[in-house]
């Protein structure tokens, strides 16, 4: 019964990708280096230069807390290292090499996706994503997990409603499915993903399974949970 009251008043719930379904250091640690490398021509002091850029610690296959990988766009990570790139590739052409690659980097599911969601829409919860990654690689990442028909909308930075942390995915989910914004939780790692939610005017609940601590989500979220895990849990208290 799509649409019904799921848990506290809610009819729908929209995640982010990565750091939310997907464990952001165990999914993207190791499959840097690799871009990394492959960017740089195998130049290590070019891999550590954009290492650095990214805050990224290409020896622990780590982000650190402030990398700008967790929250930004394909685009704005290759504004970033595109200056130091052999050549001097173009915006597009940066972004599509990254696209492709990351459309075929094995994913660490925050839990089992497949119980997880049918769990949810068992619920009578109407589900969605709203990503800053591209639509692409998002959608063959929930395809290769085997849970992309259980999402009734899915939004990337470029599918043409904006990037978080402004609000456009968040009300592009609420127009497609006729859903209120304050009956839809907003489900994110990062303070980007809280923001939207909050601009949307969503419940927000914010996890740890990418970069930030609770200390960072707490003033933004009304709770913050271990993993996508407990939200079941919260929704029945």
């Amino acid at each position: 019964m799509t649409g019904a009251r799921g848990g506290r008043g809610l009819r729908g719930i929209v995640f982010d990708k990565d750091g939310t379904l997907y464990d952001f250091n165990a999914t993207w640690g190791a499959w840097t280096l690799g871009m990394l490398e492959a960017e740089a021509g195998g130049d290590p002091l070019l891999v550590e230069a954009m290492a650095e850029l990214l805050g990224y610690d290409p020896e622990a296959r780590r982000f650190r807390k402030d990398s700008l990988v967790i929250a930004h766009t394909p685009g704005e990570i290759a504004d970033v290292i595109g200056p130091l790139l052999p050549g001097r590739p173009s915006k597009a052409e940066i972004v599509g090499r990254m696209n492709a690659r990351s459309a075929v980097a094995p994913q660490v599911e925050a839990a089992p996706l497949g119980p997880f969601l049918d769990g949810l829409i068992g619920r009578g919860l109407t589900l969605g994503v709203a990503t800053n990654d591209g639509e692409q690689p998002a959608r063959a990442h929930l395809e290769a997990s085997g849970v992309a028909d259980r999402f009734a909308f899915l939004a990337g930075a470029d599918s043409g409603h904006g990037y978080k942390p402004g609000p456009g995915q968040l009300r592009a989910f609420c127009e497609a499915t006729g859903l209120i914004p304050s009956e839809v939780a907003m489900v994110g790692d990062s303070a980007h993903d809280l923001l939207a939610g909050r601009a949307a005017g969503m419940v927000t609940v914010g996890v740890l399974t990418g970069l930030a601590e609770e200390a960072d989500l707490a003033p933004l979220a009304e709770v913050v949970l271990t993993s996508i895990a407990d939200l079941p849990r919260w929704l029945d208290l």
